[in-house]
């Protein structure tokens, strides 16, 4: 017999994003940092996101679709370590839509960006997570990821950023 969540768990496949899916992306964005209390700090558009994701091919992102339609996303892309002399995947953003969490879906998410990496001969897949988000932590601890304790993440931003280029 199966519990009720796993009867209500519709098949998931993926596609990647396509340019006429910029509306779409900033809406799971801005819904992730509606999530995170960070919806203030969202400044992305449409046009800033064709630009970086398909002009510059800075990013990319996979959707999760069930039952014909976008229920998660993760947003993508490759970083480099020099210790393992190869490229690895770094993930910006995952977020399933609370109507569909519990499934399985964002294992399914980050395993498909695992198969993603291994495709393509990286070396690692690594995100960040909030300090308070402890369902998002206890998540990633029960697939075996491993947080970086010796590590600080550090940051030159705004004003700073421009002030140091201009020295």
């Amino acid at each position: 017999m199966t519990s009720g969540r796993e009867e209500e768990r519709l098949p998931l496949t993926f596609r990647f994003a396509r340019r006429e899916d910029a509306a779409l992306i900033l809406r799971f964005i801005r819904d992730l940092a509606e999530y995170e209390k960070m919806a203030g700090e969202v400044v992305a558009t449409e046009a800033l996101l064709e630009e970086w994701i398909f002009d510059r091919q800075k990013a990319e992102v996979i959707f999760a679709v069930a039952d014909g339609r976008e229920v998660g996303f993760a947003l993508f892309f490759h970083n480099f370590s020099t210790f393992l002399g190869r490229a690895g995947i770094y993930l910006e953003d995952l977020y399933v839509q609370p109507a569909y969490r519990g499934r399985g879906y964002g294992r399914m998410i980050l395993r498909q960006l695992a198969r993603i990496a291994v495709e393509r001969g990286c070396g690692r897949l690594e995100w960040w997570c909030l300090d308070w988000n402890r369902p998002s932590i206890d998540f990633y601890l029960s697939l075996g990821a491993e947080p970086m304790k010796d590590w600080t993440v550090y940051r030159i931003a705004g004003e700073t950023l421009l002030a140091m280029a201009a020295e």
